[in-house]
């Protein structure tokens, strides 16, 4: 299994931080670095292309990509030439994640229509058949949508990969999100799934797969989860500063498993909406290694850490001396 860190680009990220941050990822071992695409309410935010433009220039080996670009404010035509771009930049290390856009805030604040879950999901749907056809067609294409339309239009110079960089899909839900990953992604990315509950949707994957004439192998499987690993008590907290500092500064002077109660209860109805539930890989080196395992043997190929608190450069370096050097 792959270990790789997703950090939120709405929390303070900025270019010392960020410059710091990939550079940390290419050396200590992980095999990639995700971040998620927001405007800034209240708080500094490296807008996403840029900032992954820089990371293509200025790392060899580390895969990277955004999780995810939504549709609401990234249109799929503009994407599309950058994203290319950039894959071709990284000698192709980009996967691009998409998305249908969810924070309602943040459109309000900067102008954009977010649409109900109707309209979310048929721009969605567009979206995802105009980049597909951009990175797949070498001929000239037209599309006539209701969001999108095309007349002709040719994606040059085509991208270095054949194909173009991988497309990922993230979400949980089975009637709309698991089609079309298996109509267009190369990528499923899941968040906060037990190993069971992984397992079941993976396989209602595989069985769309087959019903769209592709291989089960096509699309790599992967799952974004909180992590707590400390060697002990002082050393969890540390790992949860940002929760505490953020969320429940009160449970600070409180015993660790306090917070994990408080934390499920704050993410829990949140997850239950989109067919998610609480469940952070907790403890120890040895025990964080376990569930970690139970993951792989699930079919996850991918773990990627939300790495809330980007300022956390000692806790990158504890999990790859204790969990990456011994997986």
């Amino acid at each position: 299994m792959e270990i790789s860190i997703s950090v939120e680009g709405q929390e303070e990220l900025t270019w010392p931080k960020w410059k710091r941050l990939i550079n940390e990822i290419e050396n200590l071992g992980y095999a990639g670095l995700f971040r998620s695409d927001h405007f800034p309410i209240g708080k500094p935010a490296l807008e996403l292309i840029v900032s992954l433009t820089y990371l293509a220039d200025h790392t060899k080996h580390i895969h990277f990509g955004s999780l995810v670009a939504p549709f609401s404010f990234r249109n799929p035509v503009m994407l599309a030439r950058q994203a290319a771009a950039i894959d071709d930049l990284s000698n192709g290390r980009l996967v691009l994640g998409l998305g249908a856009g969810w924070d309602p805030q943040e459109h309000q604040v900067w102008g954009y229509q977010l649409g109900d879950k109707t309209t979310r999901s048929a721009r969605f749907n567009e979206g995802l058949e105009v980049i597909y056809q951009l990175f797949h067609s070498s001929e000239p294409i037209s599309y006539e949508g209701q969001y999108y339309q095309l007349h002709e239009a040719s994606l040059l110079p085509r991208p270095m990969r054949v194909g173009g960089p991988p497309i990922l899909i993230g979400g949980n839900g089975i009637q709309r999100t698991l089609p079309l990953v298996a109509r267009y992604a190369n990528v499923w990315n899941v968040f906060h799934l037990t190993p069971d509950t992984f397992r079941k949707r993976s396989d209602i994957l595989d069985k769309l797969l087959l019903q769209a004439n592709r291989e089960t192998i096509s699309v790599k499987r992967t799952l974004m989860v909180m992590v707590f690993c400390g060697r002990n008590e002082n050393e969890l907290k540390r790992r949860a500063n940002f929760a505490y500092q953020n969320w429940v500064p009160e449970l600070r002077d409180q015993p660790f498993e306090k917070l994990t109660e408080a934390l499920a209860d704050m993410f829990t109805p949140l997850l239950t909406s989109v067919g998610a539930s609480f469940c952070p890989l907790v403890g120890t080196p040895e025990s964080v290694i376990e569930q970690v395992n139970a993951y792989a043997d699930a079919g996850v190929e991918e773990l990627m850490i939300q790495w809330w608190d980007v300022d956390d450069i000692e806790g990158l370096e504890m999990y790859s001396e204790h969990i990456l050097s011994r997986l």
